[in-house]
């Protein structure tokens, strides 16, 4: 049971007292230590009364219905609606955040909206929605308000969604992913130097997360790479990274590769190119990635779903819009019977790209 101290601050477990009377946050490999009163990375974790507590609890950045494919994901029942809200602040400092308005924001106004846990899946189920979204920042910081929500959600038989970058520690992890249904998990690069200068974190509690969530849960996983010119695009860090996936993960592992816009503290690169996404992509593919994808440009061929045994298209999109569908009911090949890796109905949904923002009461 989640324990208040008051209507939107409540304890937390994943953390211990230093000799020094510091208190340390064990949610991240940030391990945070903090006198009292002070606030970690993130922000929403602080010391208070030598304890951690979770000050945005119930508070969100903004409550809205998107595709299912905007998280990215391609192989989670496609083409339906899904709740996503995000809170304040993250546990990672990236330069090239294209949400830092959320996530670097320390200015409790920007969680003006409210909702509880059964709120937010009653609403859910109510605007017909197939899952809710912890996303828009990272739920590895509001890790308690995440999973009462991923809670209220299942018992009305809604599905759950976890967009992260995935730094976080073993234990909170767990507990966290064992409430989950489906993750994307941004692998931001391949490289120690790129974690640790641009992000502020590092690499290898990424990768222990992926293996964690594909070969300790059932939990269905999809991995994005926002390729940036000059720091995460060179040929040899992405034939790294995607030998990686295929030994560690497993070749049914989709990878989204992505287009940088210039955000935040990066305004010094410029766009990625169209062709530096499509050279990822067929290295991947080569490799033996089966389902690699590129996004934020508009590519058809690129962002469709191929048969791994014949070749044939399997499922046509067009930005989040859904086209041709030749899975059968059991998610086969309708041209040679070839599995296709994922979690899908017979039918693929039918809300298309449309974008709809939520008020609750």
């Amino acid at each position: 049971m989640t324990e208040f101290v008051s209507a939107d601050t409540v304890k937390t477990l994943y953390w211990h007292v230093l000799d020094d009377g510091r208190v340390q946050c064990d949610a991240c490999p940030r391990f945070c230590k903090l006198h009292e009163g002070q606030r970690g990375l993130c922000f929403v974790r602080q010391n208070l009364d030598r304890q951690i507590v979770m000050t945005s609890y119930g508070r969100s950045s903004g409550f809205a219905i998107d595709p299912i494919e905007k998280k990215p994901l391609n192989h989670f029942l496609p083409g339906t609606p899904v709740f996503s809200f995000g809170t304040a602040g993250c546990n990672l400092a990236c330069k090239f955040c294209q949400n830092w308005d959320i996530s670097k924001s320390r200015e409790m106004d920007t969680l003006m909206s409210k909702a509880s846990p059964e709120a937010i899946a009653q609403t859910a189920l109510d605007q017909g929605c197939a899952s809710v979204a912890y996303t828009y920042n990272d739920p590895v910081i509001f890790h308690e308000y995440a999973i009462d929500t991923a809670q209220a959600c299942r018992s009305l038989g809604l599905k759950s969604v976890a967009v992260s970058a995935g730094y976080v520690t073993p234990a909170p992890r767990a507990e966290f992913y064992q409430w989950m249904d489906a993750a994307n998990i941004d692998l931001k690069a391949f490289s120690e130097r790129f974690y640790h200068q641009i992000t502020g974190g590092h690499l290898q509690p990424v990768l222990d997360t992926l293996k964690y969530i594909k070969h300790e849960t059932s939990v269905w996983l999809e991995l994005t790479t926002l390729i940036i010119p000059g720091e995460n695009d060179a040929d040899a860090e992405i034939e790294e990274m995607t030998q990686w996936v295929v030994e560690n993960l497993g070749p049914d592992v989709p990878m989204h590769f992505t287009a940088f816009h210039p955000d935040w503290k990066m305004l010094d690169k410029p766009p990625t190119p169209r062709h530096s996404l499509l050279k990822a992509r067929q290295i991947a593919i080569t490799n033996g990635i089966r389902y690699a994808y590129i996004g934020n440009v508009h590519d058809k061929l690129a962002e469709s779903t191929y048969c791994h045994g014949c070749g044939k298209l399997l499922i046509g999109r067009d930005w989040y819009e859904l086209s041709d569908w030749n899975l059968d009911a059991a998610g086969n090949c309708k041209f040679c019977g070839a599995t296709c890796a994922g979690i899908f109905t017979e039918k693929p949904g039918t809300w298309g790209a449309k974008r709809r923002s939520v008020l609750m009461s």
